[in-house]
């Protein structure tokens, strides 16, 4: 199917929909309007809007808008959130009507949260289904490393996401690696989510606003990756007072400021983040230094109710410094420029321009082999997403996104004249990513919700670039070149086009218990290369291209919905199998960094995963929490790896357990606990050594991830003491105390094998004999943190 006809096939699908419900919603009025928290003006997103008369009702979307197609009438409509108080507008409809509402935080006491009318029930009625909502104010009440609240933590102890271990933000969602998550803020694609190597990620937790984890059932409007998608938004900042808060904690602190540029017009806000191990260091003498910093910021501006503009930003860097001869760094930026507009009562349309970069670099300083080596990954987006309102019943979806994206891979500079280090750089790589889709959510009865829809991607590895024609591109032993192919700026070198179906349904049992179906199709053409476990910020990435194909990813998942006590407890058991084609791979002891012939060393084959995963949370009272439990299994068969039988995936583990809670004891004082437990994780150890040339001592690999780390498990605690101030008095503190690894369990975080040495270091016998050492991170940890809010 050629580009043009797979673009018309889609619109045609967009045209058909959308023009064949205008004609249902004839003789209809327009209810519409957004949503927003009374305190400081934010667009409150997910706000239930019921409809008492019709006993139906929609939902605000992420922007925090929403609409409803009705007959003439007079309807009372209940506007209701977890955490707020409800309220009930009477309105009349004999023409289109916009009405934005302000809901006030809910009342609370120290026995019970009320709440003035029950909402309806997502987490039942929801036709989504492999999701979690993170709260932001639950992982402020957890126990935290360093004291530092983080939501990637929150995330790894999800049903359905497994860890590699502690001190670590990479986490890994139904059999998929990491790299095959897609983590955002403010639309924008972050590549490495973490600080000091996964002690902590790049998310402030001041000013998040909301975040969502898709793990299946993923909508049509997201795509590039084959497990999930991340979605973090960050604040508005507040349109009605200044305002802000600040931390400071034994490792690094940070700062919140947001206000009204103009009031309930515009507003921005502004935060930082910044570790001062290294304040300490140079105080003391020591040249070792190392940081980090992050900074986020935001202004929106109100034009009118139909047109809104937003720009974010992001930037955060790593920095780490030996004796001022060897050091390395990275870091991510981003910016997203957003606009809101409404085109008519129930169109709605959000326009983006989204830019990213990673990149890293590393250096050394001597006179003989100094070197300084970089590499980065930079994108540019446009994004058309577009709402339509049909009914109370029915809402469609559509749009186009167009990324271009530059990958270089490294460079090396020799960092003085008599260095023994040539200029050298890997040829840069390009692509154009296109992606139509369309999706339709329709409430068939009272009992059956469908959402269906697809998305076409079409992907295009494109010049300037020489491509190696290679006799045999996997005989990485004698590499034979036969031709170079040459390719003009923005011409395609190769062009891969996918369709990608997205299903899911709802049917509910009764007013309280739901059974969920979906399917879902991902392509990923975006690749790291890397032969760990764990992500570390100088691996590198690449595009499909004349070697590498898409990975592509069938996921099906099945579940019940239950909740109990009037929405006090929600219940969920969901079973998924997840297939994935052309999963990328290298050979055993490949060469991957600055190797000119890397598509030498791919290794493309299918990877297979199946599990069961329970939950069980509790919401409201002064005793919440959650508890979650995951069995799992992921294989993977690679031609040219492990004899070519099938093999565990190295982060695979077959049961975890984690349980969060957090107990407000009184205003003062509310506590915080969580314990995780996992088997261990498959590694790959050496069985033996081999001489070659009677010189070169090699590894004897028998088998991939043939053997496991000891179980893991640990506990946490903390504590939060707010003392009670002058109830007029704006300025709000609090203590937060922490201890991590309550027990100090000497967890496995990874093996690694050296010669044998005894206890002064020295190598035993005649040099050739190994043995297994075990590495773990972190014994008992206690931290503090002080808090102010303004």
């Amino acid at each position: 199917m050629s580009v043009k006809k797979s673009k018309k096939l889609l619109l045609s699908g967009v045209l058909i929909l959308l023009f064949g419900h205008v004609s249902m919603a004839q003789g209809k009025y327009t209810l519409n309007g957004y949503v927003k928290d009374a305190e400081n003006g934010e667009e409150l997103i997910g706000v239930t809007v019921y409809i008492k008369e019709l006993k139906t009702g929609t939902a605000t979307n992420v922007y925090g808008f929403y609409a409803l197609s009705l007959p003439a009438g007079d309807y009372n409509i209940i506007y209701s959130s977890i955490g707020y108080q409800s309220i009930e507008k009477t309105v009349s409809l004999s023409g289109n009507v916009s009405m934005n509402v302000e809901l006030p935080v809910e009342v609370t006491t120290i026995d019970e949260v009320v709440i003035t009318d029950k909402p309806i029930d997502a987490n039942v009625t929801d036709v989504k289904m492999s999701r979690n909502e993170i709260s932001i104010q639950q992982v402020k009440k957890l126990p935290a490393l360093f004291g530092e609240p983080d939501i990637i933590k929150t995330i790894q102890m999800m049903p359905g996401v497994i860890t590699a271990g502690e001190g670590t933000s990479s986490f890994f969602v139904r059999g998929g690696s990491a790299d095959q998550n897609l983590i955002l803020i403010d639309e924008a694609p972050v590549y490495d989510p973490s600080h000091l190597f996964g002690l902590f990620s790049v998310f402030n937790a001041d000013v998040i606003k909301d975040s969502e984890l898709y793990k299946g059932g993923i909508p049509a409007r997201f795509g590039g990756r084959l497990s999930s998608i991340l979605d973090v938004r960050t604040k508005d900042g507040n349109n009605k007072r200044l305002g802000g808060s600040a931390g400071i904690g034994l490792l690094a602190s940070r700062f919140m400021l947001e206000g009204p540029i103009k009031k309930e017009k515009s507003s921005f806000i502004i935060s930082g983040r910044r570790s001062y191990v290294d304040l300490f260091l140079k105080a003391a003498g020591k040249e070792n230094l190392v940081h980090f910093y992050d900074v986020n910021a935001k202004a929106n501006w109100k034009h009118n109710n139909n047109n809104r503009f937003f720009v974010a930003l992001y930037l955060g860097r790593d920095v780490f410094s030996f004796d001022d001869a060897f050091g390395f760094d990275w870091g991510n930026a981003t910016a997203t420029f957003r606009w809101n507009h409404l085109f008519n009562d129930r169109l709605f349309s959000n326009t983006s321009i989204i830019a990213s970069n990673f990149d890293y670099a590393l250096e050394f300083d001597d006179p003989v082999q100094g070197f300084k080596w970089t590499s980065n990954l930079q994108e540019l987006s446009i994004k058309e997403d577009l709402n339509y309102f049909i009914t109370p019943k029915n809402e469609l979806d559509f749009g186009y996104h167009l990324t271009y994206r530059r990958f270089s891979p490294g460079e090396i500079s020799p960092t003085t004249e008599a260095s023994i280090f040539e200029p050298l750089k890997i040829q840069n790589d390009y692509a154009l990513d296109h992606a139509l889709y369309v999706n339709n959510e329709q409430q068939l009865s009272n009992k059956l919700t469908l959402s269906y829809g697809a998305r076409l991607s079409i992907f295009q590895n494109i010049g300037k670039s020489e491509v190696y024609v290679y006799e045999d591109p996997r005989e990485n032993i004698n590499i034979n070149k036969i031709d170079t192919l040459y390719f003009d700026n923005f011409e395609t070198i190769k062009t891969y086009i996918n369709i990608e179906p997205r299903f899911a349904a709802r049917y509910m049992l009764n007013p309280v218990s739901s059974i969920k179906l979906s399917y879902n199709r991902m392509v990923q053409n975006t690749h790291l290369i890397s032969s760990g476990t764990v992500p570390i910020p100088f691996n590198t990435w690449s595009p499909s291209n004349y070697y590498l194909k898409p990975q592509l990813a069938d996921q099906v998942a099945v579940g019940y919905f239950r909740n109990f006590k009037d929405n006090t407890f929600e219940f969920s058991v969901e079973s998924y199998y997840k297939d994935i084609d052309n999963v990328t791979d290298f050979a055993d002891n490949a060469e991957i960094f600055f190797n000119e012939d890397l598509a030498t060393e791919y290794r493309q084959g299918d990877s297979w995963s199946y599990g069961l995963e329970l939950m069980l949370q509790k919401k409201e009272g002064r005793l919440t929490g959650f508890a979650s439990y995951t069995w799992s299994k992921t294989q993977r068969k690679v031609p040219g790896v492990n004899l070519d039988k099938p093999f565990l995936a190295n982060y695979d583990r077959r049961h975890v357990l984690n349980l969060a809670a957090t107990y407000d004891m009184n205003e003062k004082w509310s506590f915080g606990a969580n314990f995780t437990y996992s088997t261990g994780r498959p590694i790959t150890v050496p069985a033996g050594r081999y001489e070659y040339n009677d010189v070169y001592q090699v590894d004897l690999i028998s088998e991939r991830n043939g053997y496991l780390l000891p179980d893991f498990h640990r506990m946490d605690l903390s504590a939060t003491l707010t003392p009670r101030k002058n109830k007029e008095r704006k300025w709000k503190t609090n203590w937060v105390f922490s201890l991590y690894n309550v027990y100090s369990r000497k967890n496995a975080f990874t093996i690694y094998t050296r010669l044998k040495q005894d206890e002064d270091g020295n190598v035993i016998g005649d040099g050739k004999e190994k043995e297994a050492r075990l590495i773990s991170l972190f014994p008992l940890l206690p931290s503090v943190t002080y808090n102010i809010q303004f």
